[in-house]
């Protein structure tokens, strides 16, 4: 019986993936830059995310990055907590509030999304609307135009694969009172992190490493912003060839 439900699972997950993908290209066929960006990216001019990424240029349209970065993976972050009787104090992907107003109370809900091919691309977007589609498809949406590609390397003393399974060394990120740091590790270590992080470093190609938190790491907003400053710090360090694979 569980084979046959992961099965199906499987098959699920799969007729899922195609619909994305056709969804994409309708898109994608249909698609009317309005950027001098686009246009380039659209007629093939430009063929690489890495020549965009290199040159500082700020992607304003995600349409590019569905073009030059196809396969795409979506993870829905937990940064809030369910409410009522009985399903109090669970996690959820959505994070409630509400304001109070002569005509009644107000709800919005936001939500926090990361996208990544697991092969060093990674971006994180944070949405929020009146509705739940309308604020997941804003997190969509940001999270592609704040794509950026994570050094990967093998830093760990004992390990020396040469492999990008690891970060190629100590790193730190700050969002609020919330600090990561992120520590290479050698290869089969696995992911040894907090929930929420090891998807975004799942995404990102990340499969050994260790961490440290300190702060209010409850905040998952900040939490993630902090792991995002990590990856930005990593960026801006020069790495010598010898600890990238050749």
């Amino acid at each position: 019986m569980k084979e046959k439900q992961v099965e199906n699972e499987q098959e699920m997950l799969l007729k899922l993936a195609e619909k994305r993908e056709a969804k994409t290209e309708e898109i994608l066929s249909s698609w009317k830059p309005k950027t001098e960006l686009g246009r380039k990216v659209k007629n093939k001019e430009i063929i690489s995310i890495d020549d965009i990424i290199d040159s500082g240029k700020k992607i304003l349209e995600p349409e590019i990055v569905d073009m030059l970065l196809p396969r795409l993976e979506t993870v829905i972050l937990t940064i809030g907590q369910s409410k009522g009787k009985f399903g109090g104090g669970k996690g959820s992907i959505w994070r409630q509030t509400q304001k109070k107003t002569k005509e009644g109370n107000k709800p919005k809900f936001a939500t926090l999304i990361a996208v990544g091919n697991k092969e060093g691309y990674v971006g994180i977007g944070f949405g929020k609307s009146k509705e739940t589609v309308p604020a997941r498809e804003k997190a969509m949406r940001q999270a592609k135009l704040k794509i950026q590609k994570i050094q990967r390397g093998c830093g760990d003393w004992a390990c020396g694969c040469g492999e990008l399974h690891s970060v190629p060394l100590e790193v730190e990120g700050k969002c609020g009172s919330v600090r990561v740091i992120l520590k290479p590790a050698p290869k089969g270590t696995g992911l040894v992190v907090q929930k929420e992080i090891k998807k975004v470093l799942e995404l990102a190609g990340v499969k050994d490493v260790y961490s440290k938190t300190f702060g209010q790491t409850r905040t998952r907003i900040n939490l993630i912003y902090a792991l995002e400053d990590a990856f930005k710090n990593l960026n801006k360090m020069k790495i010598r060839e010898k600890w990238k694979r050749k």
